[in-house]
């Protein structure tokens, strides 16, 4: 009888071993994003690396850079899953787009220098259509995201800065880009006069900037812009020439 126990138990514990393997498993396939660090300087930033489920190298593939908010900042790379494109990723969606999804270091900003190594480094590394790089990003991202578009505005096929702050002053650089802005009517986090304010300053430049504002959204914006289809469709569609 003692025998029998003894197999029993053994027979419970395996199979509940396996059952745990199979699940994390199955969630690590779901998720498909991978904890990468850049090459060269110490101290370069880490970043998660999401490929489609169809990614190969016979064809390149659209690019998106991600920039999380403030509140993802420090040394827990799983910080970054907390919102956006790596957030639905980590929920099972796949994306027909490579994602990279830096994390900048605790008591930083983003620094556009750093960011536009980053993209080169991702370029050398996978199967990049340089057509087809866009960015976006929320909050500390979004202010970022104009950032980074007032440095580069030769390199990426659109822009959506979700409640960022920009410098107006520099539309006339990056005017040409298409840009989708979203913003919340309530966000006394960053008001919605600092995405006005750029958009303006856009269209006085000769720009066609798409603008959304969420009138019941306060400084969260992102969750509902990230979660439209339409965002994704047309962020896709634009193509440098």
């Amino acid at each position: 009888m003692l025998i029998r126990r003894c197999i029993l138990v053994c027979c419970v514990l395996l199979n509940c071993s396996w059952a745990d393997a199979r699940a994390e498993d199955s969630a690590n396939t779901a998720e498909r994003q991978t904890a990468e660090r850049m090459d060269g300087a110490k101290g370069g930033l880490q970043y998660l690396l999401y490929l489609p489920e169809k990614y190969s190298d016979s064809e390149r593939w659209p690019l998106v850079l991600f920039l999380h908010g403030s509140g993802e900042r420090g040394g827990k790379i799983g910080l970054v899953k907390k919102h956006g494109p790596p957030k639905l990723v980590a929920a099972g969606r796949d994306f027909p787009f490579i994602l990279v999804s830096p994390q900048c270091p605790a008591g930083q900003r983003w620094d556009a220098k750093q960011l536009s190594e980053l993209v080169d480094q991702i370029e050398r590394k996978c199967r990049v259509d340089p057509s087809r790089i866009y960015l976006t990003g929320l909050s500390m991202g979004g202010g970022g995201t104009w950032s980074l578009i007032e440095r580069e505005p030769e390199r990426f096929a659109a822009i959506v800065p979700i409640c960022g702050r920009g410098n107006p002053e520099t539309a006339n650089r990056f005017a040409g880009v298409p840009t989708w802005v979203f913003h919340g009517a309530k966000d006394r986090a960053v008001p919605l006069r600092e995405s006005e304010q750029m958009v303006d300053a856009m269209r006085a430049a000769g720009g066609n900037p798409d603008f959304t504002v969420y009138p019941d959204a306060a400084h969260d914006s992102w969750t509902e812009a990230y979660a439209n289809p339409d965002l994704y469709r047309w962020l896709l569609k634009q193509k440098k020439q």
